[in-house]
């Protein structure tokens, strides 16, 4: 695999914007997204049919449509996807889900704490993600202001709350059985 280049065919180098780094940037960010909608399918699937995962639905729905937003953006942008990336993000969320958690049979309410702390941890590097793009668009040009303010506004939203979920979840997760 080859390195993007600013001055490869089709590619339009931004008026003082690296496009090799930006490339390296925005596929790291998609393998923090690859790792993040896989964290956040996986805590949705373990707390079905319960108020978590009724609250959890919409956030994990959009974090899966921001990862979506992200590709696009890297099309238009005419950034290749580093599958290798890709892979390591995937790789890293199921490493992930190894560490301990006090329980080795059944899944500890620990782990659902752990899992919303990661998701938040993984929406502020999306929400810097998305403001990065939003100070380099007046330069890059083929990035839309207004619908990086909606992802950076709705970043927001799914910080509050998983803020709030991860609240809840403390008074589960050390309450005494």
């Amino acid at each position: 695999m080859t390195e993007h280049r600013a001055d490869a065919p089709g590619a339009e180098r931004a008026r003082g914007t690296d496009m090799s780094l930006l490339g390296i940037y925005l596929n790291d960010h998609l393998a923090g997204a690859t790792a993040g909608t896989a964290r956040a399918r996986s805590l949705l699937r373990s707390c079905r049919g319960t108020a978590l995962g009724d609250a959890l639905a919409p956030v994990a729905a959009e974090i899966t449509e921001d990862r979506a937003s992200l590709l696009d953006i890297m099309r238009r942008l005419d950034v290749p996807v580093r599958r290798y990336k890709v892979y390591a993000g995937r790789a890293a969320e199921q490493v992930g889900r190894l560490k301990s958690n006090g329980s080795l049979v059944r899944r500890s309410p620990l782990s659902t704490l752990w899992e919303l702390e990661a998701l938040m941890l993984g929406v502020e590097g999306k929400t810097a993600g998305w403001q990065t793009l939003l100070e380099l668009a007046p330069a890059v040009g083929r990035l839309d202001a207004r619908d990086l303010d909606d992802l950076v506004e709705r970043a927001r939203r799914q910080h509050a709350t998983l803020a709030r979920l991860r609240r809840e979840q403390v008074g589960v997760a050390f309450r005494e059985t």
